[in-house]
């Protein structure tokens, strides 16, 4: 089992630029099935894509990969003529809030985006946008989505990614790869990494993915990676302490962040006293979670939970 993406979830991909059509490179040769690209400019022609397969990916796949990706001018004629039912976006922060809302507007049911810098107002109108609608959306400014071995939609590293049987959901990118590889190693793996994001409006949150890998029977625990700034956490603590039943480790970043000061994410800043790494910490314990002191004890807190 996996949460919100599979061996069938078929990907479009908005933004064909240098580093849209890189990691659809990746994706492909991972076994994910990309169906096709979005790019007015270029609408009618093809994408041509060949290489070698990522055999941390799909099995059975061959050592070779060659695939011509259709470009279609919108979302909605390049969802309805390949069944595409969720999307990728690489587009530039400028635009790239209006390309949210057209894969809303056409109906896709999954909307990944990868685009960091998108202006804050941008996206306040895009959520609400995706508020009257189906479309889940991950991001922005994300890592992306993958269940190891069927679907990787994202940035991440495929190759340290193995299917197992605990969920990871976070608000950073390279601490998302640092539990990942950690799980691998000790031979726990993962049922799927979600990363949400680190900036102040995003579309899915800490509890929307907890509410999923409860109710998934594949994952037996989860690791949630928290930072400072605004109060995901302390509403992800709440939930668990009310709700969850499969045991969850934690690691908040920023400790030593001083108060003011923007560290990394556009959401990783303590304002007006809120959003500390202490408060956050503290409400998760309260919870039951279980704390690692440092990123590099995500994997030994995982195994402590679980008992």
């Amino acid at each position: 089992m996996s949460i919100l993406v599979n061996a069938g979830t078929k990907v479009l991909v908005q933004g064909l630029g240098r580093t849209g059509r890189f990691h659809t490179d990746m994706a492909i040769a991972y076994g994910t099935q990309m169906v096709a690209a979005v790019h007015p400019s270029k609408a009618g022609t093809v994408e041509h894509f060949a290489g070698e397969t990522d055999h941390s990916g799909v099995p059975g796949r061959g050592d070779t990969y060659e695939l011509d990706l259709p470009i279609f001018r919108s979302v909605t004629e390049a969802k309805d003529a390949t069944g595409a039912d969720a999307s990728v976006v690489y587009v530039p922060p400028p635009f790239a809030a209006d390309a949210i809302m057209e894969a809303a507007e056409a109906g896709m049911e999954l909307v990944i985006c990868i685009t960091e810098g998108i202006p804050v107002a941008d996206m306040v109108k895009a959520k609400r946008y995706l508020d009257d609608r189906g479309t889940r959306l991950v991001g922005p400014n994300c890592p992306g989505v993958i269940t190891p071995e069927e679907c990787k939609i994202g940035i991440m590293p495929g190759y340290i990614h193995t299917a197992g049987r605990v969920g990871v959901v976070s608000r950073s990118g390279t601490l998302t790869y640092e539990a990942v590889y950690q799980l691998t190693t000790i031979g726990l793996g993962q049922t799927t990494a979600v990363g949400i994001g680190g900036d102040p409006v995003n579309g899915t949150n800490f509890v929307d993915v907890l509410k999923l890998f409860n109710d998934d029977p594949v994952t037996e625990g989860v690791i949630m990676i928290g930072e400072i700034g605004g109060t995901a956490e302390e509403e992800a603590a709440a939930w668990i302490a009310e709700n969850m039943t499969k045991p969850v480790a934690g690691f908040i970043a920023g400790t030593t962040a001083p108060p003011g000061k923007r560290m990394g994410h556009a959401g990783a800043i303590i304002s007006g006293g809120m959003g500390t790494a202490d408060a956050k910490i503290d409400a998760l314990r309260e919870a039951d979670v279980t704390i690692a002191p440092t990123p590099s004890d995500l994997g030994a807190a995982m195994v402590e939970a679980m008992g």
